[in-house]
Order: C-alpha cells, then sequence, then structure tokens
C-alpha cells in the first residue's frame, strides 16, 4: 500500500491513516478476506452460492425468478450476466459447490480439507450449524461455520504463528466486552446458549488439539466469539444487481432504456413482496487490513465489493488529506441519519463502542431522545 498505513493510537488503538491525499472516488485498497463464510439460514433458504469466494451460483434470471416467485420472468441482454454454471464444480465429498475450480483448490488448501464430510445430520459439524440456526434467526449478523472455519484454517496453515497473532490482533481481553457481543447475537440467555455452543465446538473440532488450546478452553472461545461478533465485515452479492448495474452502464435507446427500467422497477417490486430485504447472497468475513478502520459517523471512506464476490474494495467518498484517518461507517444510511442518541444507542449495542466523532461531539448537547421519539413529537 502506497497510500495508507496502519498506526496504534491511545484512545481507538489500531487505526488506519492516508499517507499521502486521496482523491474522492478512488480505491484505496483491495483485500480478500482470511476468512468468510455465507450465513447458515440464507444458505438453507436456498441463496446460491460459492462455498469459498460467495459469487453467486444463480444466473442472473434464475435469481430474479426465485425471488419474485415467478417463473415466467425472461430477462433481456442475457450476455451482461456475469455468471457462468459451464465453470461451476461440486466437491465430490460433500457436495458443496464452488464456481470454479480454482476456487475448490483454494478452499481445500485453506480450509475445505478438515472441515469436508458427506452429507450427515448427525455429524459434530451439523449438529452445531442446526444448534446455532436455533439460536440465531434472521436477519442474521454472522455463523458459527465462521469459527470452524478459523479452526480448520490454523490447523491447515504452514505459518500457524502469523495466523494466530492476526487472530490475537483482532481479539479483545475485556470480559465485559465479550458477554456483551455474546448477549448481541444470542439473547437474554446468552450464558447457557454460549456454554451450549462451546461444547458442541469442542465436540466438533476436539479430534487435534495441536497449537489450538489457546482457542479451545471456555475463554478461548468467548474471544473467538467476541471477533467475529465485532469485527466480521458483512458479505453482500447478487447476479441479478450486477446485472442491473451492467444494464444500467449500457447506452441504449430512450425508449429501450425506459422499458428496462420499467422492467428493473416491476422485478424488484414482486421481489419485495416475495422476499423483503432478503435479496442477496449474505455471509461475512474477516478482514486484516478492513478491521483497523474505525467508525466515524460522518465517514471519509466507504466498503464496497464490485467483483461481486467476497474481495472488498475501500473507496474514498470524500477527498481524504495526507495524515488523515480513514473511517467508514458502520451504521446503514437510514441510522446515519438518525439523532445523535440513535447511534450511540445502537453502536453501543451492536458494536460495543461509544462513538466520539466530530459530529458526535458537535450534537453532544443535542436532547437524549430517539428518532422515534423525536418522530412522535412532531
Amino acid at each position: 500500500m502506497d497510500n495508507c498505513e496502519i498506526r496504534l493510537t491511545q484512545t481507538k488503538g489500531r487505526a488506519l491513516f492516508a499517507t499521502r491525499n486521496i482523491k474522492e472516488n478512488e480505491n484505496i485498497f483491495e483485500e480478500i478476506p482470511i476468512v468468510s463464510c455465507q450465513f447458515s439460514w440464507n444458505k438453507a433458504y436456498s441463496y446460491k452460492a460459492c462455498d469459498f469466494c460467495m459469487s453467486p451460483l444463480e444466473t442472473a434470471e434464475e435469481n430474479a425468478r426465485r425471488l419474485t416467485g415467478d417463473e415466467s420472468i425472461k430477462l433481456p441482454i442475457n450476455s451482461l450476466c456475469s455468471v457462468c454454471p459451464d465453470q461451476h464444480v461440486k466437491c465430490f465429498q460433500c457436495g458443496e459447490m464452488f464456481c470454479s475450480q480454482i476456487c475448490l483448490e483454494k478452499a481445500n488448501e485453506l480450509y475445505h480439507t478438515y472441515i469436508c464430510i458427506p452429507p450427515n445430520n448427525k455429524h459434530p459439524f451439523k449438529i452445531l450449524e442446526e444448534t446455532w440456526k436455533n439460536m440465531h434467526y434472521p436477519p442474521e449478523t454472522c455463523s458459527i461455520n465462521l469459527l470452524v472455519r478459523i479452526i480448520a484454517l490454523i490447523k491447515s496453515s504452514s505459518n500457524k504463528e502469523s495466523l494466530i497473532q492476526d487472530l490475537n490482533n483482532f481479539a479483545s481481553s475485556l470480559q465485559d466486552r465479550q458477554n456483551r457481543v455474546a448477549h448481541k447475537m444470542l439473547g437474554d440467555h446468552f450464558v447457557q446458549q454460549l456454554e451450549s455452543l462451546y461444547l458442541l465446538f469442542l465436540n466438533a473440532v476436539d479430534n487435534d488439539r495441536t497449537d489450538l488450546e489457546q482457542f479451545l478452553n471456555p475463554e478461548g472461545f468467548r474471544s473467538l466469539f467476541a471477533i467475529i461478533g465485532t469485527n466480521a465485515q458483512g458479505i453482500g452479492t447478487s447476479s441479478f444487481a450486477t446485472w442491473v448495474k451492467s444494464v444500467e452502464e449500457l447506452h441504449l435507446a430512450d425508449k429501450e432504456n425506459e422499458e428496462l427500467d420499467k422492467m428493473i422497477d416491476e422485478i424488484y417490486e414482486k421481489m419485495d413482496g416475495n422476499v423483503g430485504m432478503f435479496l442477496n447472497c449474505e455471509g461475512s468475513g474477516l478482514y486484516k487490513l478492513q478491521s483497523t478502520i474505525n467508525h466515524s459517523c460522518c465517514p471519509n471512506a466507504q466498503v464496497t465489493f464490485p467483483f461481486n464476490n467476497h474481495k472488498l474494495v475501500l473507496q474514498a467518498i470524500t477527498d481524504i488529506n495526507e495524515g488523515e484517518e480513514i473511517c467508514i461507517s458502520y451504521l446503514d444510511e437510514c441510522a446515519l441519519n438518525s439523532s445523535r442518541h440513535t447511534r450511540q444507542k445502537i453502536l453501543s449495542e451492536n458494536y460495543v463502542f461509544i462513538c466520539t466523532c466530530s459530529k458526535c461531539e458537535q450534537q453532544a448537547g443535542d436532547p437524549d431522545i430517539t428518532s422515534e421519539d423525536e418522530s412522535d413529537e412532531s
């Protein structure tokens, strides 16, 4: 990287700073995750994605038909669809699907060989996942399988010390922080549920403890759980949305543009009525560099997924000066535009910190009421 570097700060810990001036819309860096995984319920509801890179496996037309429930949909200009079914491969042992032979080979090299099992609902891995699904319903924020893949990654790694150090950099030593993250993901019974998950997790991965002792005791498991709860970056991919973007970049006649826009709007309206907000293949990943980027309610960068897989691109959304901290928003646009009290409440409950960005400091004197309260009064 010639444009940014990680620095250790007194107030925030690790942070990312610009080492030269960065222009608005400039790509700051690209990054693939240390590990990623599709959400369990998302996969169970037939959102088909590559088991390694999360690239969609449905064509844009197949995707539109499933999400709308309308098998009669026919998309024009199918050549714009980026999905290549003829390149898809299946693991002969477990049946998992990959978008290419390359992804299958990468998965086998990194973790898949360790967790690859024939379909068996009574296998410890499957029992662990089903137990997790009964504790963590949609909308999902992480997956227990991410923990399993982390363990498999360590077992398969030729440089275990470096990988474990990377994981330790994610970890928090604060017990209260770990408990609050577990409470956020599991609800009021998090203590009992965390204990149940730990025992099932141990049963699933405990055939060889070499190099894993620090993660296979109760404290280590809570630490891993806190890592995925606070550091995992959400990933969303969609073959239909990618097709729409490609269509929008075409230079078509006005009439043809209007007809396509109308068709796309109608399809999205049908999707909304059939699946609501659940439009994408969804999952999460741990990113070494991205995880160092702190939140701001007035961010100067954003995480994007232009390749329609788990590779992210950090893009500047304003000009960034040399020496300035690079920040993203952990909140969606709606929450970002809400009151300071609402933003602080969401960040405290979901990310376990209090924001002290310039916007929050400027609004420090605002009344401590949520945006809903403000709406009620108006």
